[in-house]
């Protein structure tokens, strides 16, 4: 992701930003691309060639990022995050920094847990946040990158605690009126 593709609110605004996707650059080894690099370029599943896709930025993320390409000085055309020589971070040097913050913020039993043990956990976390949250299945699969279906069949299990609030609506909105003539 390049410095151009975060859309950051104004300077005094504490808002979401929006990240823009356009390709995805897993690492997957010399031996299996056509290039012999460690990382291959593909565009983004389920997508047309060439097509994008908006993902929101927290507020807190919003403040990181703009500390950030502040702080390193980065200009549009930059990796947002960048190697040593201003290529592609590693994965290596991303899974050290990962393990290296799950321990400085999680207790012992829950940092020798799976909880949040690989990157990728943060994705599934975030989309059961947001289905959590109340945000329409079709929103989040979206801004996942998934169909409603795949979205579904993986996280419908993890929705949890609305149910008092979906009563309540069903309520308001089932409310009948008065009959006339009862007292």
């Amino acid at each position: 992701m390049r410095v151009r593709d975060v859309s950051l609110p104004g300077v005094d605004a504490d808002d979401q930003c929006e990240l823009v996707i356009h390709t995805a650059t897993p690492e997957v080894g010399k031996q299996w691309t056509d290039t012999g690099e460690i990382h291959e370029e593909r565009d983004l599943k389920g997508r047309a060639e060439g097509d994008t896709r908006t993902v929101p930025g927290h507020p807190a993320l919003t403040r990181i990022l703009r500390q950030h390409i502040k702080d390193e000085g980065l200009k549009p055309s930059d990796l947002l995050f960048q190697g040593e020589n201003g290529g592609i971070l590693a994965g290596s040097v991303i899974r050290r920094a990962w393990r290296s913050a799950r321990k400085a913020v999680l207790p012992p039993h829950l940092f020798e847990s799976p909880t949040g043990k690989r990157v990728y956990d943060n994705r599934h976390t975030r989309l059961t946040k947001w289905l959590n949250d109340g945000v329409p299945p079709a929103q989040v699969a979206e801004w996942a990158g998934n169909s409603v279906p795949v979205l579904l069949a993986t996280y419908a299990r993890c929705v949890e605690g609305q149910l008092p609030d979906l009563k309540r609506r069903l309520e308001a909105a089932g409310d009948l009126p008065d009959l006339p003539g009862a007292d």
